[in-house]
C-alpha cells in the first residue's frame, strides 16, 4: 500500500510540475507576443494556425504552441526546425543531460572540472568552510589577502543563482571577513573591467557575450548561438529585466544593427548611451569562440551549455558563467534560429512523461 501511495503521490507531483511549468511559459510567450504585436501590428492568423499545428504534429501537444507564435510574429513567416522553449526544458534537457546538467548550479565545481585561467574564481565557500580555486583551506586572517591580492574589488555569487540574483560586491576597505561564512555556498571572483567598446555602452554593469554551445553527434563542439547582454545605467550587474540583448553574428562576432529590450522592443543602439549597435564587432571573439569549445570539451556530458563571457580591458577572456541546465534559448531561436533542427531533438518526445523531473516546476522569471 505505502508502495502504491508513493507511486501515485510522485505521479501526481510530476503532473502538476508540468501544469505549472507549460502555464508559466504559456504566460511569459503572451507577454512577449502581446508586446511584439503592440510594435508591429497583429500577427498573420495564418502564422498563429501554423505555429500550432506545428506544435501538435511535431511536438505532440499545443502547449509548445505559445513560443511557436513568438517566434512567428518576431520574424513575420513561420520557420521549421524552431525549439519551443518549454519543450527545451521539458523534454530536451532531461533528456539530453540528465543530472550532468545540475554541475553547473555548483559554483565550486566549476575550478575542479576545468582548471582553466579564464575563470576569475578567487575561493570558494563550500559548508561553512572557505577554499581556494586550488581547494586549499583559507585560515580566517588570511581571507582578506587572498581574496584582494590582486584587486580592489570582488564579487560573490551563490550557488543556484541566475539572473542576477544573490550576486554581491565587496570592496577591500569595508570588507569583513566575519560575514563571510554567513552568506552562504558559493564563489568569490575577481571583479572584471570591461572592454572599453562595452563601456561606452553602459559603464558599471560589466557586459556579457552569451554563447550556447552543443555536442554533436560526431562528437565535435558547434556554437549555435550568440548574443551580447548590456547592463543599464545605474546597474551594479546585468538582471534580465533591465538588460539590452544584441545579437551576435556567430562567423564574425559583429553585432546586428537591432538590439532588444526585456518587451522585445527593437533598438538600434543603447538607450542610454544612444551608441548605436551597428558596425560593432565583439572584442577577441575569436578567442571566445575557442575558450568556450575547449572547456565543453570537457563536458561532453552536458550536450548543450550557454556561456557568460567577460572581456577585459586587455581583451583577456574571462568564463563568469556557465549554464548547463536550462539555458534559455528562446531570444537565440527568435533572432537567429532555428539554432538546432539538425540535432533530433524533436523525435525525444515520446519520453517526456517520464523524464521530465520535479525540479522544472522551478521556472526562470525572465520573459525574453
Amino acid at each position: 500500500m505505502r508502495v502504491r501511495f508513493k507511486r501515485f503521490a510522485i505521479t501526481t507531483a510530476r503532473k502538476l510540475a508540468r501544469i505549472r511549468f507549460h502555464r508559466h511559459h504559456a504566460i511569459q510567450a503572451s507577454a512577449a507576443l502581446e508586446s511584439i504585436e503592440k510594435r508591429r501590428g497583429k500577427t498573420d492568423p495564418a502564422l498563429i494556425r501554423q505555429a500550432d499545428t506545428y506544435a501538435r504534429d511535431v511536438f505532440g501537444s499545443v502547449a509548445y504552441a505559445p513560443w511557436l507564435r513568438v517566434y512567428a510574429a518576431f520574424n513575420g513567416r513561420f520557420k521549421e526546425g524552431w525549439i519551443p522553449d518549454n519543450y527545451y526544458g521539458a523534454v530536451v534537457v532531461p533528456r539530453t543531460k540528465g543530472w550532468y546538467g545540475e554541475l553547473s548550479k555548483l559554483k565550486s565545481i566549476s575550478a575542479q572540472l576545468f582548471r582553466d585561467p579564464a575563470l576569475p574564481d578567487l575561493a570558494y565557500l563550500a559548508n561553512g568552510a572557505l577554499f581556494s580555486s586550488g581547494n586549499a583551506a583559507i585560515p580566517d586572517d588570511e581571507v582578506r589577502d587572498i581574496l584582494f591580492s590582486e584587486t580592489d574589488r570582488v564579487v560573490y555569487k551563490p550557488d543556484h543563482s541566475s539572473q542576477g540574483k544573490g550576486i554581491l560586491f565587496l570592496d577591500r576597505d569595508s570588507f569583513e571577513h566575519a560575514t563571510v561564512r554567513k552568506l552562504g555556498n558559493g564563489v568569490f571572483q575577481r571583479f572584471v573591467r570591461q572592454h572599453e567598446v562595452f563601456e561606452g555602452f553602459a559603464p558599471g554593469a560589466v557586459a556579457t557575450v552569451r554563447l550556447t554551445t552543443v555536442v554533436e553527434r560526431s562528437g565535435e563542439i558547434s556554437l549555435r548561438s550568440c548574443f551580447l547582454r548590456l547592463g543599464r545605467v545605474g546597474d551594479t550587474h546585468i538582471t534580465p529585466a533591465r538588460e539590452v540583448c544584441v545579437p551576435v553574428e556567430v562567423s564574425t562576432g559583429e553585432l546586428a544593427q537591432h538590439g532588444y529590450l526585456n518587451d522585445w522592443i527593437d533598438v538600434q543602439g543603447h538607450p542610454d548611451s544612444n551608441l548605436p549597435f551597428d558596425g560593432i564587432k565583439v572584442p577577441a571573439f575569436a578567442a571566445c569562440v575557442m575558450k568556450v569549445k575547449q572547456l565543453h570539451r570537457q563536458v561532453p556530458f552536458a550536450c548543450c551549455v550557454g556561456w557568460d563571457l567577460a572581456i577585459d580591458a586587455d581583451e583577456s577572456v574571462n568564463v563568469l558563467e556557465w549554464n548547463a541546465g536550462h539555458n534559455d534559448i528562446k531570444f537565440a531561436e527568435a533572432t537567429q534560429g532555428p539554432c538546432f533542427s539538425d540535432l533530433g531533438w524533436q523525435h525525444l518526445l515520446s519520453r517526456e512523461h517520464v523524464a521530465m523531473p520535479l525540479s522544472l516546476a522551478r521556472v526562470a522569471g525572465n520573459p525574453r
